[in-house]
């Protein structure tokens, strides 16, 4: 993320397996809008994986703007949900507001608002109601001739089976 000067080139997700939990995004997101921090997260690991790491040389830093990108919007474009990630006409009005902070992490960990689909759900960290979840997917085409090389290239260099990676439809069904 830190080499990447467009944002709109990646998309921060911890929606998959090989994602952390989405409690992690405080701490993701804090790693990547302060080098100060960064920095300080670097200094507690062990001599061996700092030798091994560049991020101490990068001095990127992201903007909120672009934590909006790589979270929401980007995310959002790729996978063709025109509905997701923003504000303007037809959008589901989805919207997280955060009091400002130098702590990017206490931040993003404790949000002032949420408001799904223009309901108030979380007010200043009391949750108001629980509204039902919906399920999003999309079916891009791709070159099935690559899935052997892809199947094979999982058993050489991952520790997650390329078998956990399809949902069936019975999957994607709404309850």
């Amino acid at each position: 993320f830190l080499h990447v000067e467009d944002p709109w080139r990646v998309a921060l997700s911890t929606d998959h397996p090989n994602g952390a939990s989405f409690l992690a995004y405080p701490k993701v997101i804090a790693l990547l809008m302060d080098r100060g921090h960064r920095g300080d997260v670097l200094k507690g690991l062990p001599a061996r994986a700092r030798e091994r790491t560049g991020l101490a040389d990068l001095g990127r830093e992201y903007s909120l703007f672009e934590i909006a990108v790589v979270t929401r919007a980007g995310p959002a474009r790729l996978l063709g949900l025109d509905r997701k990630g923003h504000l303007g006409p037809g959008a589901d009005g989805d919207v997280t507001i955060y009091t400002p902070d130098d702590d990017k992490e206490r931040m993003f960990a404790l949000p002032r608002y949420v408001i799904k689909a223009g309901t108030v759900v979380v007010d200043d960290g009391e949750l108001r109601c629980a509204p039902p979840g919906e399920t999003f997917f999309v079916r891009p085409d791709y070159d099935r001739a690559a899935i052997p090389e892809i199947e094979d290239g999982f058993a050489r260099e991952s520790s997650i089976q390329f078998a956990n990676f399809p949902v069936a439809d019975a999957d994607l069904a709404a309850d």
